[in-house]
């Protein structure tokens, strides 16, 4: 099938590349034309694992191609996919759908022949009703279905994810669009991904819906890390002990920081923003917000503690600050807010990620990033495991930090109390009592 992706963002990008690896002809459109000369050479704007090489193997067999003319892409293609950004509008929590509907706007002069359009971003209920409004305007309603078409991609894991999903919702509300899309995504079908239809407003909600919950899990688990810390007992035992009921599952329920980055801040406040317009109180989404946002505080104040409210002057390294692990997407993370306030108050931070260096914090003096995990551990006080990358899970921290007073603050509960406590190691975790 012939396809256009518009908008080359992690969306838009690892979702074209793997329907061009599954056979289809892909055009990846984006109106950045740096970003688009970079893709022709072969060069990756996100990081995410295996995706250059997906890109370098479809380019070559000439099934996957990159392009700024939108108009012209739109017409030499079949199904057209809107990857856009929908991001929390300023001053506001709803979705900004300026982009999606300029989109619609540009599609609806260039349906030349029956087409297919498909919303991958993650919009509110009621945005194909708008799409649909404004292409009707310019074109007959036989000439185009608007359908939606939720990603469930997680970011560092996304690729595994389109090839293997657990689900591939499709919402339609015409039979046409429905059997097109169907043999679509067939060869994923064949591999044992369930495939859903659905009204076109139920799916777009049900991307929504699983990413509150998710959330509300993640923020779960943190409230009662927090009552285990005061009662002594190790918050890892009743993740396992909830996790093996099958009715709620091991997912999601490690404690550790506040949730980050592109999806579940942003959607947790955009399903509440369109509940209040249709009248309805989500409270429960709403309070996974609110004690979301004071996690971060909560752990600032955990690392006051460990230092004994003496932070001026104090060497503090933090491993990794990026939201998780697998991805350089920086939206949202714990370390935004943990490593200025930290920095105010004059510790001298040195930091070290494996995707690099941050502008986030280049206008900070007191703050360096540090191109090795041995130089970042140097003669430090406090070391921070922010982030739960590979790389950190099996340091040798005496033979790092040749410092005799050793303090870590473990925020992913990478390593095991009793045997840092045998290395006379200060070791603090999260909800371990």
């Amino acid at each position: 099938m012939k396809l256009c992706m518009i908008g080359t963002g992690y969306v838009g990008l690892v979702s074209g590349v793997c329907f061009s690896d599954l056979g289809n002809d892909v055009i990846c459109v984006d109106k950045d034309i740096n970003k688009i000369k970079n893709l022709k050479d072969g060069k990756i704007p996100i990081y995410e694992p295996g995706l250059d090489e997906l890109v370098k193997k479809n380019i070559k067999n000439k099934r996957l191609s990159f392009s700024n003319d939108l108009n012209k892409s739109v017409r030499k293609s079949d199904i057209i996919f809107i990857c856009v950004g929908t991001p929390t509008k300023r001053g506001g929590s709803s979705a900004d759908l300026s982009q999606v509907f300029g989109v619609a706007k540009e599609l609806s002069k260039n349906i030349n022949k029956y087409k297919i359009i498909i919303t991958k971003s993650t919009v509110p209920v009621t945005t194909g009703d708008e799409i649909e409004k404004i292409l009707i305007k310019s074109n007959s309603r036989i000439k185009f279905s608007v359908v939606s078409n939720p990603e469930f991609l997680r970011e560092g894991e996304a690729i595994r994810d389109f090839i293997y999903p657990d689900r591939v919702v499709v919402g339609s509300n015409d039979k046409k669009s429905t059997r097109i899309l169907k043999n679509l995504y067939t060869p994923l079908i064949a591999k044992g991904a369930k495939y859903i239809n659905t009204s076109r407003r139920a799916a777009e909600l049900i991307k929504y819906a699983s990413n509150a919950f998710l959330a509300t899990k993640i923020t779960f688990i943190n409230e009662l890390a927090n009552l285990c810390e005061k009662t002594n007992i190790n918050v890892d035992d009743i993740s396992i002990g909830m996790g093996l009921d099958q009715r709620i599952g091991s997912r999601f329920l490690r404690a550790g920081p506040a949730y980050g980055g592109s999806c579940f801040p942003k959607d947790t406040k955009a399903i509440t923003s369109t509940a209040d317009k249709f009248s309805t109180n989500l409270s429960v989404i709403k309070s996974v917000i609110k004690s979301n946002e004071n996690r971060s505080q909560l752990m600032l104040k955990r690392v006051y503690q460990i230092l004994n409210n003496k932070v001026k002057n104090k060497k503090i390294s933090f491993l990794g600050v990026t939201f998780k692990a697998n991805t350089d997407d920086m939206r949202d993370s714990s370390s935004l807010i943990m490593i200025p306030a930290l920095s105010k108050k004059g510790a001298l931070i040195r930091y070290f990620d494996p995707t690099g260096y941050k502008k986030e914090f280049k206008g900070y003096k007191n703050v360096s990033f540090a191109r090795s995990i041995s130089r970042c551990l140097e003669k430090t006080d406090l070391v921070i495991i922010h982030t739960e990358w590979n790389d950190f899970k099996s340091l040798d921290f005496l033979k790092l930090i040749k410092n005799k007073k050793i303090k870590i603050y473990d925020m992913r509960n990478l390593y095991i109390p009793s045997k840092m406590n045998n290395k006379n190691v200060k070791y603090y975790s999260v909800g371990r009592g």
